[in-house]
């Protein structure tokens, strides 16, 4: 089975897909498409920020002994992310490409510190601290549901 980083590290590639893709078409001024792309990444998020902190970060704070560490730096960028996707989702309601791309932008370079942040230190830090019972963590991070 794979590792832990090798499994999250899939799925910020399939949430940076579903990104680019409502970028685009909220650009291109599509705005049906954009606001059902848009619903699709959000729900991606959400179900993987639910993966981490319902499952691997309780799981990697009880196995290292800590909950003052990375993870929860990380539960603070994934609160600061909402808050833009909440902002996000207001700006398309008002079918505002500005607002909406501007944001966007800002959530790209968050992300992007904040996945480089979890695949180089946090993930391979699970591997190692959670590594007899990855298969588990795996399996109960897989059942986690979409929202």
């Amino acid at each position: 089975m794979e590792s832990i980083q090798e499994h999250l590290k899939a799925d910020h590639r399939r949430c940076d897909g579903f990104f680019v893709e409502a970028e685009q078409l909220a650009a291109d001024g599509n705005w049906e498409a954009a606001d059902e792309g848009f619903k699709t990444f959000h729900q991606a998020m959400e179900h993987h920020y639910t993966m981490e902190e319902e499952v691997l970060f309780p799981d990697f704070e009880e196995a290292s002994g800590s909950t003052a560490g990375p993870s929860q730096v990380m539960r603070m960028e994934h609160q600061q992310m909402r808050e833009l996707l909440a902002d996000m989702t207001q700006a398309m309601s008002e079918k505002d490409s500005d607002a909406f791309l501007g944001t966007a932008e800002t959530l790209l370079i968050l992300m992007q510190q904040h996945n480089a942040k979890e695949e180089q230190i946090l993930y391979p830090m699970c591997d190692d601290l959670l590594g007899s019972k990855r298969d588990e963590v795996l399996s109960r991070m897989e059942a986690v549901k979409e929202a």
